[in-house]
Order: structure tokens, then C-alpha cells, then sequence
């Protein structure tokens, strides 16, 4: 599996397209704005089908490119019920946003819930619920490649933002203890924004939420 780090939109936020080549397939995490225009290329330089795209959460940064994103590729769209208004109504969301700012709704084709299993791309895929900066905040956990994609719940030094409409500081510390901090050490967190990091490094010296 070959791993591309596309920040995009308006605030870069992170999107994670994986590719297996062997298997000319391909899963984009989260759809900031115009992150088609970086997708598309990849595709083609691997001959490869863009067969899902799952969303982490519901907020706009990383939903208001998957509309696009799905019209071309009819990618099977994965997400977390608790944040279905976000995605398949966002208009309640522009009244955050500025002047000029566009979001289409996406249909969700698959509901996930903690403890959800599938196999993607070849390898066994594993959510888990990380409430707290936005009702359906979800990581999708890879257990064989040792990376997690955990959206705006854990960030490297940070953790997400709490103080938006469905937002609370105590779930969300509760949250990253229980369901992120309980992945091996060793596992790398992709997260919605800046750099990666481990959770190992979180737990020992995040100032936020120590494990």
C-alpha cells in the first residue's frame, strides 16, 4: 500500500489517498476542497479505481471536495451516523463560513459504528469512535501497517478544537484515552492536520491528554 499526504482546501487540511497498486485500487480519507485536482493525476499515474472515500468527520473542511470527488469516481462513501447532518446537509455549517464558500451534500453509503471491521485494499480495516471535537469523529485503524487516520481528534503537541456545536473537552479526552491510546505504541497517527506522529510520543508527552 503506497501512502499520499494531500493537504488541500482552504485551511490544508490533510486528505490520505492510499493505493495498492498489485490491485489498481485506491481510498481517499476525508475531501477538503479541490483535493480532486491532486487525486485524479495519482489515479492515473497507478492505472488505479478510486473505489471508497471515507470521512473521518463531518465538518466542512473535510467534506466540501467530496461531491467532486464522488460524481467522478462513484466511490462508495463511508461515515459515522452522528454527523449525518454535517454531510448530507451542510448547509447548517455556512453559517461559520465566509462569502463564497460552497458545500454540496454527499451521500453516505455506509454507515460505520465502533468496532466496525472490513477488509480494504487488501489489508483488515478497524474504526473506532473518537467523539469529542464532532459527534461522529472516527479513526480508521490499519492494524497490520500500524497507522491510524484519526481526523481532528489528536493532532501532534494537540489535540481538536471543542468549542463548536457538538463539541465537549470531556468526551473528547475520554475519547483519545479509550480509543486512541490503546493502539500500540508504535503506531503512527495520520492526523486531519499538520504532521504525523505515534502514539507513543502522544502519550508520553502530549500536554493535552497524557496516557
Amino acid at each position: 500500500m503506497q501512502l499520499y499526504v494531500l493537504p488541500a482546501g482552504l485551511i490544508q487540511t490533510n486528505a490520505y489517498l492510499l493505493v495498492a497498486p498489485e490491485r489498481k485500487e485506491a481510498v481517499l480519507i476525508d475531501a477538503p476542497g479541490e483535493v480532486w485536482e491532486e487525486v485524479k493525476p495519482l489515479l492515473d499515474r497507478h492505472d488505479a479505481r478510486l473505489v471508497a472515500l471515507w470521512i473521518t468527520h463531518g465538518h466542512w473542511d473535510h467534506t466540501q471536495g467530496g461531491a467532486e470527488v464522488v460524481a467522478a469516481t462513484g466511490a462508495t462513501v463511508y461515515a459515522h451516523r452522528a454527523d449525518q447532518v454535517l454531510i448530507e446537509t451542510p448547509e447548517v455549517m455556512e453559517v461559520f463560513l465566509g462569502r463564497g464558500i460552497s458545500l454540496s451534500p454527499i451521500k453516505v453509503d455506509v454507515w460505520v459504528e465502533q468496532g466496525t471491521r472490513w477488509s480494504a485494499l487488501g489489508m483488515e480495516v478497524e474504526v473506532r469512535h473518537v467523539p469529542g471535537h464532532c459527534p461522529g469523529n472516527v479513526l480508521f485503524h490499519f492494524p497490520a501497517a500500524r497507522a491510524a487516520f484519526v481526523g481532528d481528534a489528536l493532532f501532534a503537541g494537540s489535540v481538536g478544537r471543542t468549542d463548536l456545536p457538538g463539541g465537549s473537552s470531556e468526551t473528547l479526552l475520554a475519547a483519545i484515552r479509550s480509543q486512541i491510546y490503546t493502539l500500540p505504541d508504535a503506531t503512527t497517527v495520520y492526523p486531519g492536520h499538520g504532521p504525523a506522529t505515534t502514539v507513543g510520543t502522544e502519550k508520553a508527552g502530549n500536554p493535552y491528554v497524557r496516557g
